[in-house]
């Protein structure tokens, strides 16, 4: 069975929805494996932007996309986009996994109130992502096998309902409006609606063995509950080898490929080394001032537009960061890079790069376990020049060489071929190298 599987290398937002759409192409079936709707795919087509939260991207390319088992479901907002672009008269050719478990309103109403009532905040979106996977593993959760049976619906919101109205108005004084009635009507109503799209993604996939599989990871390395930036970090396994577990297939030799900004951003709270701010000065080499710090990273923010696809909150801007990315590598096992925003660094006179960290002064061998120490360290930089990227280059597909260089200076250290680079939105907007960046 022949996979692809593309990972965000750094906190998401790497451009991950541009290359599934690209190589969906390709493809017989599209995969979501993990996340909610925290997160976000922007894909841009013919001048026209598309934003999803839970379908997956290769859905504009007319494919068979599947929502697996270790994906949590909001209907509503799953319905919407399904409207959304059926309006555009799309055809939506969707599997939901019978194991998926359904996002419910105490979720939000949980997620909410613990950020509220939080000395420092995770910086969550609010979706209820976190409390819903805190229930599958804890065995209270309502899976899309309930949702779309009345019957199993109330069984299950009987039991799970009263602990959690007296949670939200004993601990977090908090009021769930809803009856449980209430939520079973509602719910039932989006069960019927979504009980078309009932599949076992493992069996298909297992019986499709022949076909072309690629599959769509949500968020990015550094926010995977195990191996990221914990605490701040998000509910699930974002790392490539957790695609074949939510799908319930056995792993084999796949082609991983590594999404990766230019430059580096981050969503909510955590430690982010090469942020260009001027609170992040004091940790920074060869600045020549704070102002002028925090001056690049808004010229990355408006250059990139670098807003959250869910939220809306302004990213945090910094330069990229190697040791992220080898240490990324290790994790996943990339076979190739796909680079993305390179057009967002065009204009300025130098380009920084994190090469490694120092911690209380002295360079650092492994990449640091937990966030507590990683942000005690301070990056060493290596500067290149920059370049300038024209309207007619952009057209041509032609990167100045200082632009090549410093694609080269990234592949040779991650020690993995880049074989995209995007240099604008549009499918359109992309250079392959089949063998590497030469």
């Amino acid at each position: 069975m022949p996979f692809t599987i593309v990972i965000g290398t750094q906190w998401g937002d790497e451009g991950k929805g541009k290359f599934v759409d690209l190589l969906a192409e390709q493809q017989d079936i599209v995969v979501r494996y993990q996340g909610g709707n925290n997160a976000g795919h922007t894909v841009v087509v013919d001048d026209k932007e598309y934003k999803f939260h839970l379908l997956p991207s290769g859905v504009i390319q007319g494919k068979r996309v599947l929502l697996a088992s270790g994906v949590v479901i909001d209907p509503k907002v799953l319905l919407k986009e399904i409207t959304a672009l059926k309006e555009k008269k799309y055809i939506i050719n969707l599997g939901i996994d019978v194991r998926a478990n359904i996002i419910m309103p105490y979720h939000i109403l949980l997620d909410l109130a613990r950020e509220k009532a939080a000395n420092k905040p995770i910086g969550t979106t609010g979706r209820g992502i976190c409390p819903c996977y805190e229930d599958k593993v804890g065995r209270r959760g309502v899976t899309f096998f309930d949702l779309i049976d009345p019957v199993r619906l109330q069984q299950r919101l009987d039991v799970i309902y009263p602990e959690k109205k007296a949670l939200l108005e004993k601990v977090y004084n908090e009021q769930l409006l809803s009856s449980n009635e209430q939520i079973i009507s509602e719910y039932s109503v989006y069960g019927n609606q979504l009980k078309q799209y009932l599949t076992d993604v493992s069996l298909e996939l297992s019986q499709n063995s022949n076909n072309k599989i690629l599959f769509e990871g949500a968020q990015g390395t550094f926010l995977d509950v195990a191996f990221g930036t914990y605490p701040y970090v998000t509910s699930s396994h974002t790392i490539a080898a957790n695609a074949f577990v939510q799908a319930g297939i056995p792993s084999e030799k796949s082609m991983i490929i590594g999404v990766a900004k230019a430059y580096t951003t981050r969503v909510g709270s955590g430690p982010f080394i090469t942020e260009l701010s001027a609170d992040n000065y004091n940790k920074t080499e060869n600045t020549s001032d704070s102002a002028n710090n925090a001056l690049i990273g808004d010229y990355l923010r408006k250059q990139g537009a670098e807003y959250g696809t869910t939220t809306g909150r302004p990213r945090r801007c910094g330069w990229l960061d190697l040791a992220m990315l080898k240490e990324s590598t290790r994790l996943n096992g990339f076979t190739a890079l796909a680079i993305t925003k390179l057009d967002v660094l065009s204009g300025l006179d130098e380009i920084k790069v994190c090469t490694s960290y120092l911690f209380q002064g002295k360079p650092l061998e492994n990449f640091p376990h937990n966030a507590v120490l990683l942000e005690q360290c301070a990056p060493v930089y290596k500067t290149l020049p920059g370049f300038k990227l024209t309207p007619e280059l952009i057209k041509n597909k032609t990167l100045p060489e200082n632009a090549v260089q410093y694609l080269r200076y990234i592949q040779k250290n991650v020690g993995v071929p880049i074989n995209f680079v995007s240099i604008g939105p549009e499918r359109s907007q992309t250079i392959l190298y089949e063998n590497g960046v030469e």
